[in-house]
């Protein structure tokens, strides 16, 4: 309790400096996630979070981000401005993978190490329906219309689609070997997966899920990241320690960046000059200048890095209207997780 009281005195100084320059990077290993600075690439400050923090996202207002603790089930929520604490909400189980829909209507969670998926009401985060599904759930993503939910199975080498009014599976078919990122194209006909057992990537109906196409990348493809054109998106390739750029127009690859250590997740500078990659395996996110396409920088974080989000620029926003499940922000344990 008393290094928690320390951490949590320590936070007060720290978020004063967390500014438009920042970036959030999830420790999944340490339960810890780090402020980076963008200006001076070090580490301003490293806190303490649930077990196993894998991923993070944008609230729909874009006032808050959510940090997803898969052995604490438990979401903690920041000001997307400043990094500043707001408050944990409990009983949010084992979410893995979480996402908005694009209407704002839907919370969906994965829960990886329990196999299932969990579909909310975004506004107050009530739990619709929990899909029980074998495969070990991964990523997702969502049609135009937010009507349906795509869910890698990644063990089972399949990818499923689940109706979210109706919370029921639409069908769960056969894709490849272990698929991991997912995304779906701006127009709305083409969903692409990554398959890390095939070093590539799938092109899928997203109708009735048949394989239309595939596009090797590199050794360990898995995952997506938009470049801000609407037309290539990165892809990590994660055991051979590269980062694709694919052209989904032409469905070809564009070009390659060397990033070692295993780049996972990644996020693009406001500007659109950076692209910031966690390394797994290094302890360590790479900078990598897009004009020159290759890697500038490499700050060390803690152990396993995983999910990364730049911060917003101006001041604290109010909070948004998400249930206050956890009740008023309390200290989070620490401890050590599995890679994932």
């Amino acid at each position: 309790m008393k290094r928690l009281a320390i951490a949590a005195t320590t936070l007060l100084a720290v978020v004063g400096s967390a500014k438009a320059d920042s970036v959030l990077v999830l420790n999944s290993e340490d339960a810890s996630y780090s402020i980076l600075s963008r200006t001076t690439r070090s580490e301003l400050q490293r806190l303490p979070v649930g077990r196993e923090p894998h991923h993070l996202i944008p609230t729909p207002d874009g006032k808050e981000v959510l940090i997803g603790s898969t052995a604490t089930n438990e979401l903690l929520s920041l000001d997307s401005k400043t990094g500043e604490r707001r408050r944990v909400l409990s009983n949010i189980i084992d979410p893995y993978q979480l996402a908005f829909s694009g209407d704002g209507k839907w919370f969906v969670t994965v829960a990886y190490r329990l196999d299932h998926v969990d579909i909310f009401h975004a506004d107050g985060l009530k739990l619709a329906g929990r899909i029980f599904i074998d495969g070990l759930p991964s990523h997702m993503a969502f049609d135009a219309e937010s009507k349906t939910v795509f869910v890698s199975l990644q063990q089972s080498g399949r990818l499923a689609a689940f109706d979210l009014a109706t919370q029921t599976l639409k069908w769960n078919v056969p894709v490849g070997n272990t698929p991991a990122g997912v995304i779906m194209l701006p127009d709305n006909k083409r969903i692409l997966v990554a398959l890390t057992g095939e070093d590539g990537v799938a092109v899928v109906d997203p109708s009735d899920g048949k394989v239309t196409g595939r596009l090797q990348t590199g050794k360990g493809a898995h995952n997506f990241w938009p470049k801000g054109d609407g037309r290539h998106w990165f892809l990590s390739n994660r055991v051979e320690g590269t980062v694709s750029l694919v052209d989904t127009q032409e469905m070809k690859v564009a070009g390659s960046i060397k990033v070692p250590g295993g780049p996972d997740c990644m996020d693009v500078t406001s500007d659109g000059k950076e692209l910031w990659v966690t390394q797994r395996f290094l302890r360590r996110v790479a900078v990598v200048d897009l004009e020159q396409m290759k890697v500038v920088a490499s700050i060390p974080v803690g152990k396993s890095p995983h999910g990364v989000f730049m911060l917003k620029s101006g001041p604290a926003a109010p909070a948004s209207p998400l249930s206050p499940a956890g009740g008023p922000l309390r200290a989070v344990s620490t401890g050590s997780g599995t890679t994932r």
